[in-house]
């Protein structure tokens, strides 16, 4: 069994069963993910629990900013920065930086600047960890948010799937930490992995959200008052739950979506969408395609605002070096597509022309 297949702790009913894919109803799948947020059964969960509770508590203020202080311009205001600036992040941060390393910070600096520009909801381990197992089992056995679940079994994987397994030995626990070193979260030892159950320690994390948060409240509060403060904080808990239906609908929800002349890659049902493209740059079928490239938005329809961040930031001197696939992508993709479409198209005229009768 390779590292990354042994890496994630496997749910109750397994991942995979005489080499298929293991389905639970939707009861068994709800029963694992208050398992996994039980608290007092171990405290190895926290790291579930803190991340569904993050979530979660931003039901608060998104029902205060409802009830008490809607309007059409707050919440065009909530629904652009939960939509554009956390969406996007999320590509910057967790997608392109933290999983594929597809640029590299100069600065130690600018990498936590980065790391904290918008309200954080996403502990790194979670997304991290388990996004290198998705791309290598991609809608295979062991892949944690496989589409062939089902829709459930995508939406509560973070608790049911994500989770590290707590049994690693010493050398595969160096390995796993390897995937998170360069993401400036600090580490634990090997014997307070044993005790938490987690890469990450709970002290240093609860103290980084507390932070993050305290800081982007006290700055939306001087901005614009306490109904602009809680409009951006509701809002942030819509993206914080929708976000979790994404990989089902990235992968086209479990049926083949993928379009002639937008999805090239043929290895799994990952599709380019327009609108988590336009809002986030998340050009799906692009990045599992070339998943260590810092630019995903390849063709002209399809724009780039991460990889515009990361140009304009390496121009600054701010990033060392990323890497850019746009040409590999034309070379072995587009640019032969167009000429088989062209030869097709002419093939077809040819057929179809009229014939001269000169008897």
């Amino acid at each position: 069994m390779t590292f990354l297949r042994r890496v994630l702790a496997e749910p109750r009913y397994g991942f995979e069963k005489d080499g298929r894919l293991v389905v639970p109803s939707h009861r068994e799948i709800f029963r694992e993910f208050l398992y996994t947020l039980n608290i007092f059964r171990t405290r190895k969960n926290w790291l579930a629990l803190l991340g569904w509770s993050l979530s979660l508590s931003l039901a608060i203020p998104l029902a205060i900013f409802l009830t008490k202080y809607f309007s059409w311009p707050l919440f065009i205001a909530g629904f652009i920065y939960s939509m554009v600036f956390m969406g996007s992040h999320g590509t910057l941060w967790l997608h392109r930086y933290s999983t594929h390393r597809a640029y590299r910070f100069k600065y130690a600096w600018f990498r936590e600047l980065t790391r904290n520009l918008v309200i954080k909801v996403i502990p790194e381990e979670i997304y991290v960890v388990s996004h290198h197992v998705h791309h290598r089992y991609s809608e295979k056995p062991g892949d944690p948010y496989n589409i062939h679940g089902g829709w459930l079994y995508c939406f509560l994987a973070d608790a049911t799937h994500q989770g590290i397994n707590r049994n690693l030995d010493e050398k595969d626990y160096a390995t796993a930490c390897k995937l998170m070193e360069h993401t400036g979260v600090h580490l634990n030892s090997y014997a307070q992995y044993q005790k938490w159950g987690t890469l990450c320690h709970p002290g240093y994390t609860v103290m980084h959200y507390a932070l993050n948060w305290g800081f982007w409240f006290g700055a939306f509060y001087l901005l614009g008052g306490m109904p602009f403060a809680i409009a951006i904080f509701g809002m942030a808990g819509v993206w914080a739950i929708g976000v979790r239906t994404y990989n089902y609908d990235g992968h086209g929800r479990g049926k083949d979506r993928r379009r002639e002349g937008s999805d090239f890659n043929r290895e799994d049902f990952s599709v380019n969408q327009a609108w988590p493209g336009i809002v986030a740059s998340e050009w799906h079928n692009n990045h599992h395609l070339y998943p260590r490239s810092a630019r995903c938005g390849f063709l002209p329809s399809q724009p780039d605002m991460v990889w515009g961040f990361i140009r304009t930031a390496r121009a600054l001197g701010l990033v060392d070096s990323c890497r850019d696939s746009k040409p590999e992508f034309y070379r072995d993709h587009y640019l032969p597509y167009l000429e088989a479409k062209k030869a097709k198209v002419a093939a077809t005229e040819s057929r179809t022309e009229p014939t001269l009768n000169l008897s």
